[in-house]
């Protein structure tokens, strides 16, 4: 059987406070449109796609809940499921999920063909503080409006309108942490959705990394990790200027080789495609990285036991 689907990396230009849900969705269906057109059966979206970056602003009670969505889908958003399930077409898309008890996550769901929601995700790795930093201009207080996720790093089995892929989402900053990989690669996982909205600056402070850095990073850790979990892998940027504060593009589509096999040359809304045949996922699973075969997991245990650095000893002079 031909294991081969195409499918489409929707990159999104910025965001601005001032835009309205309604002008932000018709983006999001243009782009459904011209990926359906092109023939993909399914297209990932950016992190927090259907709003701005709204964790770089200090916000409080009802204007920071105005972000969220309490429950996917909603009214706000219905058109899109409507316009995929029409067209055929499923998606992943990133949005700030507010629970019933109250509770907010960077969240993300995979979306069928047919409309129904295959997987849900929340980020794990968040970045930045709980308190402002003094005297910063944009802030990153993900830490601060999000709890961590809560529901690990789950792979999901497709249907056969998907070949019967193996998927597993991940959000912006967890594709920088190897562990997130790993977790999916141990579930056998043939695809990774991700979504980002990083910036062209340290978000953290400093001047020590640029626009073209932070790129060069993005794409660095989805090749390696792709790679060394032998899966393809979609990651989809949120790009240029939101309210002054620059976020870099780099979407990308690579192959379990590592290769990068189609990626966004602009920071404005861009549909890339590619054919992803989930085959070639076997040489490397099968090879050499048949985890069964040379995993050690015993000698890992440093892992799971702590999560900060713990140095050696400083030898004595004698």
């Amino acid at each position: 059987m031909v294991r081969v689907l195409r499918a489409a990396a929707a990159q999104m230009g910025p965001t601005q406070k001032a835009d309205s849900r309604e002008h932000t969705l018709h983006r999001m269906l243009r782009l459904l449109d011209e990926a359906a057109a092109r023939g993909a059966t399914l297209v990932v979206f950016p992190e927090l796609a259907f709003t701005t970056f709204f964790p770089r602003w200090l916000i409080e009670g009802e204007a920071l809940d105005q972000y969220c969505e309490r429950s996917m889908p909603n009214p706000d958003v219905q058109p899109l499921f409507d316009r995929a399930r029409a067209l055929g077409v499923g998606f992943y898309v990133g949005y700030a999920e507010l629970t019933a008890e109250g509770r907010r996550y960077n969240g993300s769901i995979l979306v069928d063909r047919d409309g129904s929601i295959l997987g849900r995700y929340r980020k794990v790795h968040l970045p930045g503080s709980v308190e402002p930093r003094a005297n910063a201009r944009y802030q990153q207080l993900e830490k601060r409006y999000f709890d961590y996720g809560d529901l690990g790093f789950p792979a999901f089995r497709a249907g056969p309108a998907w070949r019967d892929a193996i998927m597993g989402m991940m959000i912006c900053n967890d594709r920088r942490w190897p562990e997130s990989w790993r977790v999916l690669g141990l579930q056998g996982v043939e695809l990774v959705c991700i979504g980002y909205n990083s910036a062209a600056y340290d978000p953290n402070g400093g001047s020590t990394e640029d626009a073209s850095l932070r790129t060069f990073h993005s794409t660095l850790v989805t090749q390696a990790n792709a790679y060394m979990n032998a899966t393809w892998a979609i990651a989809v940027a949120k790009a240029g200027e939101e309210d002054g504060s620059g976020l870099i593009g780099g979407s990308c589509i690579v192959d379990p080789n590592g290769r990068i096999v189609a990626q966004a040359q602009t920071l404005a809304d861009e549909v890339i495609t590619a054919d992803l045949d989930l085959d070639l996922c076997r040489q490397g699973k099968e090879k050499m990285f048949n985890f069964a075969a040379h995993r050690r997991p015993e000698q890992y245990a440093v892992i799971t036991e702590r999560a900060g650095v713990v140095e050696p000893a400083v030898l004595e002079d004698h």
